[in-house]
């Protein structure tokens, strides 16, 4: 970020601009010992919802559907590593919903679902965020490297960027 400081709008503009081009993280259960796991995400720009599609018969499902939900992470790189964050909210399991599946619908998607659309194991998790930490990187890899070895020759600390906590409700 140079000079400049980072503020919290920023962060949370660069992370779901990220996230439309490069969709896919790690979601988890907020729990001792829960592993994340990859999946894509779609976020629903008119409520900020961030939806995964999954089997009814996961691991992932099972646990966030007690309760009526429960506290979760996804965390986030971009595929251009400008972006990280680590994103806390609500996972819980949303069902069926034919509006959210056909909005979102595609071949990558179904390549896990042999009935399709219609599949008796698709559900839909929905994540509402709440908090976060972002991490903005202007400049990609090679202002990384190049702030890396002018840290180096001039025995200063290198400028990787800024890191901003957000409130996402």
């Amino acid at each position: 970020m140079g000079d400049k400081t980072l503020t919290a709008a920023e962060a949370e503009k660069e992370f779901w601009d990220h996230l439309k081009t490069s969709n896919t993280g790690m979601l988890g259960l907020d729990q001792p010992g829960y592993h994340a796991q990859p999946m894509t995400a779609f976020r629903e720009e008119e409520t900020g919802t961030i939806w995964f599609f999954t089997r009814d018969d996961t691991e992932l499902a099972n646990d966030a559907s007690i309760g009526g939900g429960q506290s979760a992470m996804f965390h986030y790189g971009s595929k251009d590593q400008n972006v990280w964050a680590c994103i806390h909210g609500q996972l819980s399991v949303h069902g069926q919903d034919r509006a959210v599946i056909d909005r979102y619908w595609n071949p990558i998607l179904a390549a896990w679902y042999p009935e399709g659309k219609d599949d008796p194991h698709l559900t839909i998790l929905k994540f509402d965020a709440d908090d976060g930490r972002i991490w903005v990187n202007e400049g990609g890899f090679l202002k990384f490297f190049y702030e890396v070895a002018k840290a180096n020759v001039t025995k200063t600390l290198p400028d990787a960027g800024g890191v901003v906590d957000v409130n996402l409700q």
